[in-house]
């Protein structure tokens, strides 16, 4: 037994990459990955802007670990799979990433903590400027709810609070981090947030030029918007709809859309193989 206590952290980490390959595997096979390459934008930028998008969370998480651990360039990768294994199974990656830290006990000595606060902190800062969002947008959206989606998504807004109250009332208990470091990190959170809003702006107006950035900053807000909100059936069918009324051009939004969605899922892929054979590399 006692072998196996040291190991478990390895084992978990094996056990989420064959839950991730097999995930990914099955997630493209159904959005048909031949139509989507055919589909790919040829701007330069598109995939320029996209790539900034796709290490900007795993970047804020790095600089925070980097500053409450002093994590050396290796963490990136550690943090590259934490960011795959959540958007797989939500918080599968923290565990995955505590396991890490694990086997680094020189370097940290307890980590549970400091994953524990980070994560926390990340969903508050997504629900904080989800709510700051939409204080901006309603007033221009609420024409376009009926009255049932307006019903909805009031107490969605109330659901989204409420959600965040208790950590925030029960601060001394639930967190463990100094108070300082705890708001440095909610601040990282929000930078991180609002960046990848501007960021897919950017990636939408290189993929379909002739919209406005302007209105691709306002559709990314809205996409957060939707994503967040917990009492909202058929968020895709919903933000997909604002997004053809906001906009127009049916199709070609259809299709940039889906490209976007899909592109993380490849990325996602490749450095799942990536990873998987340079650790086979290393262990021969």
């Amino acid at each position: 037994m006692a072998p196996l206590k040291r190991r478990w952290p390895s084992y978990l980490g094996a056990a989420v990459t064959v839950v991730m390959i097999v995930w990914l595997g099955l997630k493209l096979r159904a959005l048909g990955v031949d139509s989507l390459l055919a589909a790919m934008p040829t701007n330069p930028l598109f995939y320029l802007f996209f790539a900034l998008l796709y290490i900007a969370p795993v970047t804020g998480d790095f600089i925070i670990f980097r500053r409450l651990w002093g994590i050396p360039a290796a963490g990136f990768v550690a943090l590259t799979k934490k960011r795959i294994a959540n958007d797989i199974l939500n918080y599968s990656g923290e565990a995955y990433f505590y396991a890490w830290a694990r086997q680094r006990s020189s370097m940290v000595a307890a980590p549970f903590g400091a994953v524990k606060d980070v994560s926390i902190l990340s969903a508050i800062a997504g629900n904080m400027v989800t709510l700051a969002m939409i204080a901006v947008a309603m007033p221009l959206g609420i024409g376009l709810l009926t009255p049932h989606g307006l019903h909805n998504a009031i107490w969605s807004v109330v659901a989204v609070f409420a959600m965040s109250l208790p950590f925030l009332i029960f601060s001394k208990r639930v967190f463990s981090l100094p108070r300082a470091t705890l708001w440095w990190i909610f601040g990282v959170h929000c930078l991180r947030l609002i960046a990848g809003c501007i960021l897919i702006a950017f990636t939408w107006h290189f993929g379909l030029p002739t919209v406005t950035l302007g209105m691709w900053l306002l559709l990314s807000a809205a996409r957060m918007i939707v994503g967040r909100l917990p009492l909202v059936p058929n968020k895709d069918l919903l933000f997909a709809t604002f997004a053809t009324l906001l906009i127009g051009q049916d199709a070609e939004l259809s299709v940039l859309i889906a490209v976007t969605a899909a592109l993380p899922l490849l990325v996602h892929v490749v450095l799942v193989a990536i990873f998987g054979l340079v650790g086979l590399v290393r262990k021969n």
